[in-house]
């Protein structure tokens, strides 16, 4: 049987991103233009700002993307974009350019949801099997899902406050690290000490598998004000340290309540997976390596360049996707929310 190849686009943040992929799991180009330094100085993304680069970006990106893969258009089989959740601006960028090819060559399209291109990315670089419980975390969500299948899922828990993400990056703008916050604060915490700083576990004395990361967030901006005397190179790593044993200490406790869930038990996953821009913080992915040993399931987790957002997590689910014939027949609207369990 013939591979497809699928062009897939992701534009839903910060990141103007183009891939290759073809169905036997092969990643034949990636480019990914990154709008970090442009947003860096406000300490956060500018949804305006955000649309704006991606309609510079966009036309140089998916031509990088067919170049290095030596391909043209033509060598195409199928087009695959992001048509939500997110910053409604770029969505509408990436969306509308892969509208605009797909009716110029005749090539089938695939509206893919951004959160099912980060759920279904194990599958591309770990061949996972359905079904799997699955922690997606990133600066918009965090979310605990039980995968059945492509677009088959069912939520377990979320947060009901902040993302983790999100905490990563406040905690890191109160501290003065910079954006985005979660790999700067994971470098500090290697160096620091976990024990040193006691923050809150919100809801692990709870039943249930939701989240909260808004008190730990509380509590560290009210310790660095009563403490402003104190900070230094030492206090910063080991308060780094301490915030993160607190949020994987959540997230492991909430994990292992899911485990618990009737819902989760008639599935039986065999693997554990992390996915999400989270997915690249180093203890976090050490401690469900562990937690996934620990009760003899597969863990898996996409290398880091396909953590945060990417054209080729959207391209490999635009297979999936388009291996079930759902292509787009009519008018699809760009959606700024767009959860999973609607799919």
């Amino acid at each position: 049987m013939k591979s497809i190849i699928c062009l897939g686009i992701e534009s839903s943040c910060d990141e103007t991103s183009a891939a290759l992929v073809d169905s036997d799991r092969n990643i034949l180009s990636h480019i990914i233009y990154s709008q970090i330094p442009e947003h860096k100085k406000y300490g956060g993304v500018v949804p305006e700002l955000a649309a704006r680069a991606h309609i510079l970006a966009i036309d140089e990106v998916v031509q990088k993307a067919l170049d290095e893969a030596g391909k043209t258009v033509e060598d195409i089989d199928v087009i695959a974009a992001t048509a939500g959740p997110g910053l409604i601006g770029g969505v509408i960028v990436g969306w509308e350019f892969a509208v605009g090819l797909a009716q110029a060559t005749g090539k089938p399209l695939v509206a893919v949801n951004h959160l099912e291109g980060h759920a279904l990315v194990p599958r591309l670089t770990n061949d996972m099997e359905f079904p799997y419980l699955l922690l997606l975390a990133s600066g918009g969500h965090s979310q605990i899902l039980l995968v059945k299948g492509v677009g088959d899922y069912e939520l377990i828990g979320q947060t009901l406050d902040d993302s983790a993400g999100e905490a990563f990056d406040k905690v890191s703008k109160m501290l003065g690290l910079g954006y985005p916050g979660g790999p700067v604060v994971d470098a500090r915490a290697v160096a620091g000490n976990p024990m040193v700083f006691k923050f809150p576990r919100p809801l692990c004395d709870k039943p249930g598998c939701d989240f909260s990361f808004s008190g730990i967030k509380t509590a560290a901006r009210t310790f660095l004000q009563n403490n402003k005397s104190e900070i230094n190179d030492a206090f910063i790593n080991d308060f780094c340290a301490s915030f993160q044993a607190a949020v994987v200490d959540v997230v492991i406790n909430r994990l292992h309540n899911a485990l618990k869930d009737e819902r989760v038990i008639t599935a039986a996953p065999k693997a554990l997976v992390v996915a999400g821009g989270v997915a690249k913080n180093s203890a976090i992915r050490s401690a469900l390596e562990k937690m996934a040993a620990e009760n003899n399931m597969q863990y898996g987790a996409p290398p880091l360049n396909l953590c945060t957002d990417n054209g080729a997590m959207i391209a490999w689910a635009g297979i999936e996707n388009y291996n079930l014939g759902r292509v787009v027949t009519e008018p699809v609207a760009p959606r700024p929310r767009w959860p999973l369990t609607e799919l």
